[in-house]
């Protein structure tokens, strides 16, 4: 059995080439879909938090209740909280966008990450989330 190693002359070489070269290139591409993605998830999430304080700041004008004051004040917190959670998001998003695309540009690897992103903004909204719920009812 004759096995030869192919050549630089080899046509299959190059377009082994070509391919790699494609590949990073819609690796690229993906991750910078994602990246867009979370731009518009965080701006979403600071979005609503603002919304909330604005709704319940009309609420509290229209009626001076303790009811409306103690929501208003909850719907502050709860609204910061979003948008911190919102900008903080962002900004990891970038960092790990700016990770990747360095890796890539190097040939190594792009691992995955064990902790990613997305879970620990769920497990954030869901504990601000049950965080909230103390609000809603009174004591």
């Amino acid at each position: 059995m004759n096995q030869q190693l192919p050549s630089q002359a080899d046509p299959r070489t190059g377009l082994a080439h070509e391919r790699t070269g494609m590949a990073k290139y819609r690796t690229q591409l993906a991750l910078d879909r994602t990246t867009l993605a979370w731009i518009r998830t965080t701006l979403t999430m600071a979005t609503l938090g603002f919304g909330m304080v604005g709704f319940f700041r009309a609420l509290r004008e229209k009626s001076a209740a303790p009811e409306s004051i103690r929501l208003h004040e909850a719907a502050i917190r709860f609204g910061t909280a979003l948008i911190v959670l919102g900008v903080l998001a962002t900004v990891i998003s970038g960092m790990s966008h700016r990770h990747s695309l360095r890796r890539l540009r190097r040939g190594e690897e792009i691992g995955l990450t064990r902790w990613p992103l997305s879970v620990t903004v769920v497990m954030s909204l869901a504990i601000l989330g049950l965080g909230g719920l103390r609000y809603l009812f009174p004591r």
